[in-house]
């Protein structure tokens, strides 16, 4: 009589079948209560009145309406735009140039990066209040303030989400540096390229692994900045309109959907709730289709 033996491989892919449910099962329990459920009961929010999630009535779309005649919600949408524009190019150019600098073997390289890096530890509400009196105390000599006009606040939030990010980015552009292969390198050398040849046509193409990556974490940084704008500006200053009602001329997304949702109103939280979901198809729809687009760019090696 023969009996049918597994082989080792066999034997791997059982055991790792019957213990696959029990290690993965608590990651997707965790999951569903805390992504998948606030999500959809989010969703489900966004189209109720509610002063309390018990009494929350159903009221259809008229949330979103609202949220798109709200001036105040489009002006924040084109303002952050603007600043994620802004600080995505500054913040990639800068952390990619001080890091092809320190991949260069340079003395003290190690020294550099930490001092570079060191920013991005400090929260980002300690970082608003620092930057705050920074601020006040360099335009405090011209008789201004950086609550006063809106160019201050806007230029004032660049400053300060570059120097907490770029030397967070720095890294990862040295690790992308570090990875580009040497033969590619000496083989551009032998040939007679220049080093901005050498630049643009063998490291950069080489690096867009980091430069994907980079752009995606600049790219959701900038929408989802809430407690450095809430710090540093809280907003301000404030444009009254006609009809009494005041935009907030340097209040961001997150900020907008925070003072909305706290606002008087008892309709407030249900319009705040409709801010909150297109914020975030804005938010995954971008980041989402930078990745797509990026991703083509990288070279395969």
């Amino acid at each position: 009589m023969k009996r049918n033996k597994k082989g080792k491989g066999g034997t791997i892919r059982s055991s790792t079948r019957r213990w696959f449910p029990l290690f993965l099962g608590p990651v997707v329990a965790a999951f569903i209560i805390g992504f998948v459920w606030p999500f959809i009961q989010g969703i489900y929010l966004s189209m109720c009145e509610f002063k309390l999630i018990a009494d929350a009535k159903f009221i259809g779309i008229n949330n979103y309406v609202k949220a798109f005649q709200d001036v105040t919600f489009t002006h924040a949408f084109w303002y952050t735009a603007l600043f994620t524009v802004v600080s995505l190019v500054l913040i990639n150019v800068l952390a990619f140039a001080v890091a092809y600098i320190l991949t260069q073997n340079i003395k003290g390289s190690n020294i550099f990066r930490t001092v570079f890096f060191m920013p991005n530890l400090i929260g980002g509400i300690v970082l608003g209040y620092i930057w705050s009196m920074i601020f006040d105390g360099i335009l405090g000599r011209f008789g201004t303030s950086i609550l006063m006009e809106s160019r201050f606040g806007f230029w004032g939030l660049i400053i300060l989400m570059c120097w907490q990010q770029i030397g967070y980015m720095m890294i990862i552009y040295i690790a992308g540096l570090q990875a580009v292969p040497e033969d590619m390198l000496e083989a551009a050398r032998i040939d007679g390229a220049t080093k901005s040849q050498t630049l643009f046509k063998v490291t950069i193409p080489n690096v867009m692994p980091s430069i994907t990556i980079c752009t995606f974490l600049s790219l959701t940084n900038g929408f989802k900045l809430f407690d450095q704008n809430l710090a540093l500006t809280g907003g301000q200053p404030f444009i009254i309109q006609p009809d009494g009602s005041a935009i907030k001329t340097t209040e961001m997304l997150a900020l907008n959907i925070y003072s909305t949702f706290y606002g008087t109103s008892s309709a407030s939280q249900g319009v705040a709730q409709a801010k909150a979901v297109i914020f975030f198809v804005l938010v995954a729809g971008l980041g989402l289709a930078q990745l797509a687009y990026t991703r083509k760019k990288e070279v395969q090696q």
